[in-house]
């Protein structure tokens, strides 16, 4: 069982920034995706990226305002949020896809899953 351990959330207002880590040893082995719950609300996606750093996907309500980078040799992801808006509002979950090569945007796709960092935007 991997182990996963998001960093970097918290409050911001509304149009602020904040940059979400997440750390796993072998992160270079592993699809990596980034994944969102609000209150109340199912666990969706937010963005993924394969193992080389290639190629990333986006849920459509982020495109053009958050990116993600990894950094295999540091074992780490990223989560780059800009222009944040109050719906964004959520605890931000970092998940590893092992054997595939391929971005996958269903939750069902990943097998493990960090303990979650909250993410709060005041408008």
């Amino acid at each position: 069982q991997e182990r996963l351990i998001e960093s970097g959330g918290g409050l911001v207002q509304a149009g602020g920034s904040l940059r979400l880590s997440c750390t796993t040893s072998e992160i270079g082995n592993y699809v990596m995706g980034w994944f969102r719950q609000a209150p109340g609300g199912e666990r969706e996606f937010v963005a993924a990226i394969d193992r080389s750093g290639g190629t990333t996907a986006f849920a459509d309500s982020v495109k053009g305002r958050f990116t993600i980078s990894r950094e295999n040799a540091k074992n780490a992801v990223y989560l780059q949020m800009n222009s944040l808006k109050p719906e964004d509002t959520a605890i931000y979950y970092c998940a590893a896809r092992p054997y595939f090569l391929i971005i996958d945007k269903s939750r069902f796709a990943y097998d493990y899953w960090g303990q979650g960092t909250q993410v709060t935007v005041s408008s």
